[in-house]
């Protein structure tokens, strides 16, 4: 279904050639003063340069072919030359009738040529619990990845752990050091490994800390953990049954995790899958004459003749040939590459490590792991910070569990539910996780994701304002029209949007006609944040509809049924949108 932009922008265009102007003059735009018009045209302020005459005498003669078009209620020439349009009502009400007859898509087509897009959107270390930090990662890319598929997009999400580091050397250093008798440590074994792990995950978080603090005061033991870390990397029997346990008591942790945040991965693959396409893609990166010895590490020059700033060589080997994040992250590209064939990969980190990748993106093109037409994309994110502008802590000034984050909001969700409304606790906070989900998400989303913003747990749970519980309670008092209608009588079969009859109903109709353009542009432009300014409008334009119109009083039989299908559309794009966000609507609050 065409976009209503494109439709009225090919009226425009048609206008302006059949009076003898350049196609290209005829872009319509939303109005920058709506009170003035809804659309707006200003093609012949430039082409007045061109056709050397006053621009408003283009626009006189444009609007004046424009004027018994049955799409607009209105063309106006305005001096010194703006084109202003209003949409016909009928037309208008044609319009979403025919989104009403799609409503999984709502008329938003499908791309034509849809792509393998994979998105590396998690990064967290096994043996830690995610924490704040983890936070933006993990709701940006899900939600990018919901949007993809949306439009028709095959969106492979891959939590990429961190599980090949030193952490890995420190646990079982001081793994060793508590339960030396395990045969993981038995030089002289050859047996079948134990399945059961020797350890909880409790267990695990407190080994950890404890190892790293070490590490800091004894010289020894950290060599002794970089040491495991080496042998575990070069294949040692026991070390790899121990990463086998510390991964699967991890990854069942993480995943519970993530499951309440309402965030999946396809792929749960880590940097220890990428270490066996190292060895190759070294030696060919060497052979091809890109990869050379510089102060005894292993390099490939990335910087270019346009660059304004030093970029530095992309570092492959260590000097005693150990790997870095960087030989990870391409080797990971590798295996990608060769089991996915992705046609983009979507990496969403911190905005600060753009440099980093700046460095692994040029490497994989000029050493060719990745085709020319693969696109490789840095979605980099700001910080969440607390009020006081600083990055988000614990009272004690410490960071924050992401699960205690999680559980707090719930509790001053529910706080809220039971203090407004009679319900049984069961209930109450069934509903009071789904509104809090709704609060972080749609707190975070709201904000373009390369910005930093505050984290503010009263704002954010408020049900006023910009707030995703804002939303739902918007959606929930659409179900409880819906449902107090449909109680009372059936829709009549020849039921349909009817032309709006007051000015908020209009309002109401232009924001939802915008749907299938935001979705379009939120794809292209990987913006979730479009998707949420677009329903806080859609929301805005439904309440201010809804205080000035009688619904359930009208006595006119047809005008209300036009109302409930106005109304079961706007909850329908609402729930389409907040789908691709990553949250859900309750049936009551």
């Amino acid at each position: 279904m065409e976009k209503i932009l494109d439709l009225i922008g090919s009226k425009v265009v048609k206008a302006f050639q059949a009076n003898g102007y350049d196609e290209k003059y005829g872009k319509a735009t939303l109005s920058n003063r709506p009170d003035l018009c809804e659309y707006q045209c200003n093609g012949a302020m430039a082409a007045a340069k061109e056709y050397k005459c006053a621009p408003f005498m283009i626009s006189d003669k444009v609007a004046d072919s424009l004027k018994g078009n049955p799409m607009f209620e209105s063309v106006d020439s305005v001096k010194p030359g703006f084109l202003n349009l209003k949409l016909s009502a009928e037309y208008l009400a044609q319009y979403l009738r025919r989104m009403a007859e799609d409503p999984t898509r709502l008329g938003c087509d499908k791309c034509e040529n849809p792509k393998t897009i994979m998105i590396d959107y998690g990064g967290p270390n096994v043996a830690k619990p995610l924490h704040v930090g983890h936070l933006r990662s993990a709701i940006i890319g899900e939600s990018v990845k919901r949007i993809g598929t949306f439009m028709g997009h095959t969106m492979i999400g891959d939590v990429h752990l961190g599980d090949w580091g030193l952490q890995m050397g420190l646990i079982i250093t001081e793994l060793k050091e508590r339960k030396p008798d395990l045969v993981y440590f038995d030089e002289t074994y050859s047996g079948e490994y134990p399945q059961e792990a020797p350890f909880t995950i409790g267990e695990l978080e407190e080994i950890y800390p404890a190892a790293s603090a070490k590490s800091k005061e004894d010289d020894a033991y950290k060599e002794a953990a970089m040491q495991a870390t080496f042998e575990l990397q070069h294949g040692k029997g026991g070390y790899q049954a121990l990463l086998k346990h510390i991964l699967d008591v991890s990854v069942s942790d993480l995943k519970r995790n993530y499951e309440n945040l309402g965030v999946s991965f396809e792929l749960w693959k880590g940097e220890s899958d990428a270490q066996p396409y190292i060895p190759d893609m070294v030696e060919k990166m060497k052979k091809d004459g890109y990869a050379y010895i510089s102060e005894g590490a292993l390099v490939v020059d990335v910087k270019e003749d346009t660059d304004t700033k030093e970029i530095p060589p992309c570092m492959i080997l260590k000097s005693d040939g150990a790997s870095l994040y960087n030989t990870t992250d391409l080797a990971t590209i590798v295996w990608r590459m060769k089991d996915y064939q992705p046609d983009e990969i979507i990496y969403v980190v911190d905005k600060r490590q753009e440099l980093y990748f700046t460095q692994v993106f040029r490497c994989a093109r000029k050493t060719g792991l990745v085709k020319p037409e693969t696109e490789l994309k840095f979605l980099g994110f700001g910080t969440m910070n607390g009020k006081d502008g600083k990055p988000f802590k614990t009272r004690e000034g410490g960071v924050m569990r992401l699960e205690y984050l999680v559980s707090s909001i719930n509790e001053e969700m529910y706080q809220k539910i039971a203090d407004n409304h009679t319900v049984e606790e069961e209930e109450g906070r069934k509903t009071a996780k789904v509104v809090a989900l709704s609060a972080i998400k749609y707190g975070d989303l709201s904000n373009q994701a390369s910005k930093d913003y505050i984290f503010d747990v009263e704002r954010f749970t408020s049900f006023e304002g910009n707030t995703g519980p804002y939303i739902l309670y918007t959606i929930v008092r659409i179900k409880s029209i819906l449902k107090k209608y449909r109680a009372q009588k059936e829709l009549p079969q020849n039921a349909k949007i009817l032309a709006a009859h007051s000015h908020s109903e209009k309002a109401l109709m232009l924001e939802l006609c915008k749907f299938n353009g935001m979705m379009e542009a939120a794809f292209q432009e990987t913006a979730p944040h479009k998707v949420c300014a677009y329903i806080y409008d859609l929301a805005n334009a439904f309440n201010h509809f809804y205080h000035e119109t009688k619904i359930m009083a009208e006595q006119d039989e047809m005008v209300q049924a036009g109302y409930i299908c106005l109304l079961d559309l706007t909850r329908q794009a609402l729930e389409l949108c907040i789908e691709t966000l990553g949250f859900e609507a309750p049936e009551r609050m």
